[in-house]
C-alpha cells in the first residue's frame, strides 16, 4: 500500500512541475489581440509584426485575403507590411484617391453653379419666353435654394411667364449610372443617378434622391403613413401597408419600381412600433428639379400661361442669365462626402474632373484624371484599376502599398489640412466628425487618434488613414480585407488599429 506520505509528495511535485511550465506555454501561444479600451499595464514587448501576427490568427480570416501597410508618416519609410502588394478591393477607400484628385485638380475653394437664364426678356410682369435651369453638376442644391431663386424672379417683377420651363443638364454626359453599380443598387441612395442637374433633399446632399419616411398608424388594418422630403408629384407612392397588432414583428419594405418613379412601400407595421425612412434615389433627377422649382415658383405666385411644357433641352449661348446659384465650396463639401461617405458626390466630383479637365463630364475622363493625380502622388498606375470615384465597382483594384504611399505623399500639399480634416475621426459622436468612425474604437488612446476611411461592400472591408503612436510616431496605414465570409471584420481592424497607438517602437 502506497503511504499517503508519498502521495502528498507526488502531488507537490506536480505542482511544482505546472508551475514551472507556465511561462513557457504562455510564451509559445500568444493570444490572439482583440480591440480594446485598456492598455494592459504589464509592459508588451513584443515587436510590430509579432503584434500583428497575432491578430491576424482571426479565424475571421480564414479564407480572405488581407493586405496591410503601414508607413512612417515622417519620412515614407516601410514599418510593417502584410501581402501590401496584393490589389485588392477597397470599397469606399476609393474616395480618398478622388478626395486628392479633385483637392489636387479643382482647389479646395471650387463651387459648382446652377444657371437660370432666358431666350426672351422681360415685359411689364411677363416673362416673355423660356426659362432655363441650366445644371453644372451640383449636388447640393436644395429646395430652399429653388424657393431662393424663385423669390428674386418674383423681385425682378416676373409673375408670369410666357414659354416653356426647360432642364438643361448637358454639362454632363447623359450616363446616369457607373458601369459596375450592382441591380439591388440603383433604387437606393447608394446608387442614385448622376446628373448635372440634380437636388438633394437635405444637408446630407444624397442628390437624386427623395426621403421616403412611414409612420405607423393607430388603427388595426388601416395603411401607414407615408410623406416625402421634399413633396413632389414627380414621385408616385403606391402604399400597401397595413398595420397589425402590437405583438407581431415589423416587416417593412420600401423601393423604387425600375425605370419608373413609383415607389412600393409594403408589409406590416405593429401598432405603437417603429416607423422607417428611406433614402430612394428618382428615375431621372433633371425632372425631379423642374417639378420642386414649379413648385417653388407657385408658391411665390408665380404662374405659366398657355400651353407651356417642363422639357429638357440646351440652353441658348446668347441666353440671358437672370439670376444662379453657387454650392458649398469643395473643402466643405468634403465633409459629407469623406465623412458620411456619400457615394453620390464622388462620382459627381469624378465627372466634374473630366468636365474641367478634359471638357468632357464623363466617368472615362473623369477617372483619367484620378489615375494622372494618382500616379504625381506616387501611386503606381501599372497595379492599380479604378471603375468609379465612389468605391462601389467590385472591379476596382489597388494595393495596400499604394493606398498608404498615397496618404503619405499628400501630407505635402497645400491642401493637406482640408484632406486631413475630412477624415472620420475616431469615437468622435459628432456626425460631421467622428462620421462612419463615430461609433468605433471609442475608448482609449485610439479615441480621436486614428483617423481614417472606412470602406465596405460585401465581403469587403478597409480603413486606411493616420494614427500616432505611443511613443509618438506618426504612421499612415491601409487595411483591406477581401473575400472573407464573416458579416464583419471592423473588429480586426479596430485591433489593428487599436495597437498601433499603443505601440512603442523606443
Amino acid at each position: 500500500m502506497v503511504s499517503k506520505r508519498r502521495i502528498l509528495y507526488g502531488c507537490l511535485f506536480l505542482l511544482i512541475l505546472v508551475i514551472v511550465a507556465i511561462p513557457f506555454i504562455q510564451k509559445d501561444a500568444p493570444p490572439i489581440i482583440k480591440a480594446t479600451s485598456e492598455v494592459s499595464e504589464v509592459e508588451d514587448t513584443r515587436s510590430l509584426s509579432e503584434k500583428m501576427a497575432a491578430i491576424l490568427q482571426d479565424e475571421a480570416l480564414d479564407g480572405a485575403s488581407i493586405g496591410i501597410s503601414v508607413l512612417n508618416a515622417n519620412n515614407g519609410a516601410e514599418v510593417y507590411a502584410y501581402q501590401g502588394d496584393l490589389r485588392l478591393h477597397p470599397a469606399s477607400n476609393m474616395k480618398i484617391l478622388t478626395a486628392a484628385a479633385s483637392l489636387e485638380t479643382l482647389g479646395p475653394d471650387y463651387q459648382f453653379t446652377t444657371e437660370f437664364a432666358t431666350d426672351g426678356k422681360i415685359a411689364g410682369k411677363v416673362l416673355q419666353g423660356n426659362l432655363y435651369i441650366r445644371g453644372k453638376g451640383d449636388p447640393t442644391l436644395l429646395k430652399a435654394d429653388l424657393d431662393q431663386v424663385a423669390g428674386e424672379l418674383k423681385q425682378q417683377g416676373v409673375e408670369r411667364i410666357n414659354g416653356n420651363l426647360i432642364g438643361d443638364d448637358q454639362w454632363y454626359d447623359s450616363i446616369r449610372l457607373s458601369q459596375d453599380l450592382n441591380w439591388s443598387d440603383e433604387s437606393f441612395y447608394t446608387g442614385a443617378q448622376v446628373s448635372a442637374l440634380t437636388l438633394s433633399p437635405n444637408a446630407d446632399y444624397d442628390a437624386g434622391t427623395v426621403v421616403v419616411e412611414v409612420t405607423p398608424g393607430t388603427t388595426l388594418g388601416v395603411q401607414a403613413q407615408v410623406t416625402l422630403t421634399p413633396n413632389t408629384d414627380y414621385i408616385t407612392i403606391i402604399n400597401k401597408t397595413e398595420m397589425v397588432s402590437a405583438d407581431e414583428a415589423k416587416d417593412l419594405s420600401i423601393e423604387r419600381e425600375h425605370g419608373t418613379n413609383n415607389i412600393i412601400i409594403e408589409g406590416e407595421i405593429p401598432l405603437n412600433g417603429t416607423g422607417a425612412k428611406e433614402w430612394i434615389a428618382v428615375w431621372e433627377p433633371t425632372e425631379y428639379v423642374l417639378d420642386i422649382f414649379k413648385q417653388s415658383m407657385e408658391e411665390q405666385g408665380i404662374t405659366f400661361t398657355g400651353n407651356w411644357e417642363m422639357q429638357t433641352g440646351v440652353t441658348p449661348k446668347d441666353a440671358t442669365i437672370l439670376t444662379s446659384v453657387k454650392s458649398i465650396p469643395l473643402n466643405e463639401l468634403l465633409l459629407p462626402f469623406m465623412k458620411l461617405s456619400n457615394n453620390g458626390i464622388g462620382e459627381t466630383l469624378t465627372k466634374e474632373m473630366g468636365k474641367v479637365v478634359h471638357g468632357e463630364g464623363s466617368w472615362d475622363k473623369g477617372l483619367k484624371v484620378i489615375v494622372d493625380t494618382a500616379a504625381a502622388l506616387g501611386v503606381n498606375p501599372d497595379t492599380v484599376s479604378f471603375r468609379d470615384g465612389s468605391g462601389m465597382s467590385h472591379k476596382t483594384l489597388i494595393p495596400a502599398s499604394e493606398l498608404s504611399k498615397l496618404l503619405y505623399q499628400v501630407q505635402q500639399k497645400e491642401w493637406f489640412a482640408d484632406f486631413e480634416l475630412s477624415l472620420p475621426v475616431a469615437g468622435m459622436e459628432e456626425r460631421l466628425v467622428g462620421g462612419t468612425l463615430r461609433h468605433r474604437l471609442t475608448e482609449g488612446p485610439a479615441k480621436g487618434n486614428v483617423i481614417a476611411k472606412t470602406g465596405s461592400l460585401t465581403g469587403v472591408s478597409s480603413l486606411s488613414g493616420y494614427v500616432t503612436t505611443l511613443d509618438g510616431e506618426k504612421l499612415t496605414f491601409s487595411i483591406m480585407a477581401n473575400n472573407f465570409l464573416s458579416d464583419s471584420v471592423t473588429s480586426i481592424e479596430d485591433a489593428i488599429a487599436t495597437m498601433l497607438a499603443t505601440h512603442e517602437f523606443k
